[in-house]
């Protein structure tokens, strides 16, 4: 019998050193074709992917699953579900015997769960599906689990809304009291992250308490006997000394990590910013220039790290407008396939405003998910993604190109793609030759209808690079679109011995500083 944990990665030796006659399953000589099965499939995934098996729902994961349950590895290798998840089992549980019982395959997306990984009760969301695993007799013989951590991004949809409904708030407050009576009922509302929020005057402060001064620009978090408390000054034109205060406890399901203290910071910022536009009576260009250095901080938090397989070099760019301070709905991402594909995604979702970085971040989830679920070219999935679109009712137009580059098979790689009334990606040969990957247009995404989608391919030989990016990088006034691709590609000349990021690195110093819209970049390069 071969070795079922050769594929298991830095969990070999954990799976090694387990003792399974102990569990439910028994010694590993006795597992069944199924599970054997099952547990090579979750061991060669490169998404987090879980295996409960039994009636007791014995755990088997990979190793991308492991830093989505903290401190709960390694004793949840080869424990019950119950064991392990006591503290959510309540949710969990009555699906997991749904599915175990035959009752069909759950979906469920941004599931809250206070989830005991870190030595406290945290709040974390998930978005994942448990389906049934058959025995050969057809019998259930257990439930995989495919599952995504999204608590980055829910907390930060939450608190870029709150941000942005503060801000509106205080863009045209008349004096410091008019702000107060403004902020704190939005503020209160926000009982998750800030359950207990006050403002502070500099006379509604005890003139004990000490603020060590090169704090006073930064959060302090203190423990008290009712919990922790965050504070900040918000410094504006006067002096800081005398300055008002943000005070909140912190809840106790939220770990205050960096991203906490950035969210803090910034309300803080906003305030301050609020504070100094009643004094000064400039209430219009301050607000407008928060929105945006909010609006664009938490939108970067949104853009993923993009995949970097081997042999193949991925850069990634987003570059907001230099004028304006609506948040846009372009957008890129990166990842993965199971069949070890690499999908490359720009988009472009019309319109400035939050419901188009709405837009943005339901298209981008649901075009992940379809890619990895169908597991199909890039067409079929722009087709499946237009058939979800209509029956979500996610109503936006958004153009899109959706790339794949198939698996290393030798020197040469495949990219396929496929155009939603994109821009045309640019070829970058190892030479220094360029051309525009131009083909018929097709209608973008939102469109009524059944829409014709259609694959391309094209080889990437090493040294090649196919360089896509969203029309704000060639758009200018008073310019056709056809003399900005004219551009791109002259800025592109000799450009054949350059990085991914070199790539992305030379087209904005040429084209961003004038952009009068946002612009993605993505470039994908083949290891020479």
């Amino acid at each position: 019998m071969s070795d079922p944990f050769e594929a298991a990665g830095t969990l070999r030796d954990a799976y090694r050193s387990i003792d399974w006659t102990a569990t439910s399953l028994g010694p590993v000589e006795s597992w069944g074709p199924e599970l054997l099965a099952a547990l090579d499939l979750t061991l060669h995934t490169r998404a987090p992917v879980t295996l409960f098996w039994g009636a007791d729902y014995t755990m088997l994961y990979n190793e991308a699953y492991v830093p989505m349950i903290g401190d709960k590895h390694p004793a949840a290798l080869g424990s019950t579900t119950t064991e392990v998840f006591a503290e959510i089992w309540d949710t969990i549980g009555p699906m997991l015997d749904s599915v175990f019982a035959g009752r069909g395959a759950t979906w469920v997306e941004d599931l809250r769960l206070l989830m005991n990984r870190s030595g406290f009760l945290e709040e974390t969301y998930f978005t994942f599906s448990y389906s049934a695993v058959h025995a050969t007799t057809g019998r259930i013989a257990g439930v995989i689990d495919i599952a995504a951590e999204t608590t980055a991004q829910v907390l930060g949809r939450r608190r870029l809304a709150l941000l942005a409904r503060l801000n509106d708030k205080l863009a045209d407050a008349e004096d410091v009291r008019q702000l107060l009576d403004r902020a704190l009922p939005v503020l209160r509302s926000a009982t998750e992250d800030l359950p207990g929020v006050d403002i502070l005057l500099p006379e509604m402060q005890a003139p004990t308490v000490a603020w060590p001064a090169e704090l006073d620009r930064d959060v302090v978090v203190e423990t008290t006997p009712e919990g922790r408390v965050a504070r900040i000054r918000l410094t504006g034109a006067a002096r800081a000394r005398s300055d008002a205060m943000l005070v909140s406890r912190i809840s106790p399901y939220l770990a205050v990590d960096d991203a906490y203290l950035d969210f803090f910071r910034l309300l803080g910022a906003a305030l301050a910013q609020g504070m100094n536009r009643a004094r000064t009576r400039q209430a219009e260009r301050r607000a407008a220039a928060m929105e945006r250095e909010l609006s664009e901080a938490l939108q970067r938090s949104l853009l993923p790290a993009p995949d970097q397989p081997a042999h193949i070099e991925v850069a990634v760019r987003y570059q907001p407008a230099a004028e304006g301070v609506q948040i846009g709905g372009d957008w890129y991402d990166s990842f993965t396939l199971p069949d070890g594909s690499l999908t490359l995604v720009v988009g472009d979702v019309t319109g400035h405003d939050r419901e188009a970085a709405v837009g943005m971040s339901q298209l981008r989830n649901l075009l992940r998910g379809i890619s990895y679920a169908v597991g199909k070219p890039p067409a079929e999935v722009l087709g499946v993604l237009g058939e979800a679109m209509n029956g979500f009712g996610v109503d936006v137009f958004a153009t899109a190109l959706l790339a794949q580059v198939e698996p290393d098979t030798g020197r040469t790689r495949t990219l396929r793609w496929s155009n939603a009334g994109h821009p045309p990606p640019v070829f970058v040969s190892p030479d220094g030759s360029v051309h525009l990957l131009d083909t018929h247009p097709e209608t973008l995404l939102g469109t009524r209808g059944r829409s014709i989608r259609t694959n391309h391919t094209v080889e990437l030989p090493p040294g090649a690079a196919v360089v896509l990016y969203t029309d704000g990088l060639i758009e200018r006034r008073g310019s056709s679109l056809d003399e900005g691709l004219s551009e791109l590609v002259a800025a592109l000349a000799d450009a054949g011995g350059l990085t991914a990021e070199q790539l992305c690195d030379r087209l904005l110093d040429r084209f961003a500083g004038a952009a009068e819209d946002d612009v993605v970049l993505a470039v994908v390069r083949a290891h020479p």
